[in-house]
């Protein structure tokens, strides 16, 4: 399966020159935990819920005026469309993120997050595991005749 078929194509997106509280309103009417920070159409940033957290709730008015820009994560990981859920996971993994842009031709085409991960895998979507074939050896002849290396120490 490939990111394509599990990303979300409609990204909600905001400007750096953005407030936090506009970025919090958009988050909150969208229901989304991450925002695309856009400068024209180019990405430059990412920014995430926990981004926002601790400003906006350890001092409302000052922290809700400060510009996306201030407080994104302007180190974005990104992967094309046609890489699979297993290289997702691996780059996701370790780097104490929550997505990844999907890219393709340097312009933003969906995001992938962990939940989409862990939905998919919930799911049972995942390849199924294979189970492990056990091997008789009934042809290789009359086994009782001869004897272990065991036995043959014993004497």
């Amino acid at each position: 399966m490939r990111l394509a078929d599990i990303m979300s194509s409609k990204v909600k997106t905001v400007g750096p020159d953005a407030t936090v509280a506009e970025a919090r309103t958009i988050m909150g009417a969208a229901g989304v935990h991450h925002l695309v920070v856009l400068d024209g159409g180019f990405v430059v940033g990412v920014l995430s819920d926990r981004d926002l957290g601790g400003r906006v709730s350890a001092a409302r008015g000052d922290a809700a005026a400060e510009r996306v820009e201030q407080v994104m994560s302007p180190h974005v990981v990104s992967m094309a469309p046609d890489a699979t859920i297993r290289q997702a996971a691996n780059r996701l993994r370790g780097r104490g993120i929550g997505c990844l842009a999907v890219m393709e031709e340097n312009r933003l085409r969906g995001i992938v997050t962990t939940t989409d991960l862990l939905e998919l895998i919930g799911r049972g979507v995942e390849r199924p595991v294979e189970r492990s074939t056990r091997w008789t050896l009934r042809a290789r002849g009359d086994r009782g005749s001869q004897p272990t290396a065991r036995q043959a120490r014993r004497g």
